[in-house]
């Protein structure tokens, strides 16, 4: 019983943790300037794991992973201590 309410207060820490790291991140849409400074982007996407951008989508990746493990295991019922 312990385990469910501990898993399910991490499950809702990273259910929030998860929406506001998805809303920081900036849109995929390039638009106007996307064209105008082609030559930027090829730098930045080079270097794009150490810029804040890339920091947000391997954070987004790891809480969407844990965001699934978590719900699959609580629903399993299996952990009843």
């Amino acid at each position: 019983m312990a385990w469910t309410i501990a898993l399910t207060i991490i499950f809702i820490v990273i259910s929030l943790g998860l929406t506001v790291v998805i809303l920081l991140q900036e849109g995929k849409q390039a638009g106007l300037g996307g064209t105008i400074s082609g030559a930027a982007e090829t730098y930045w996407g080079k270097n794009k794991g150490r810029s804040m951008e890339g920091k947000l989508e391997k954070a987004t990746k790891i809480m969407v992973v844990l965001f699934f493990v978590l719900s699959i295991v609580l629903n399993m019922d299996f952990i009843k201590w």
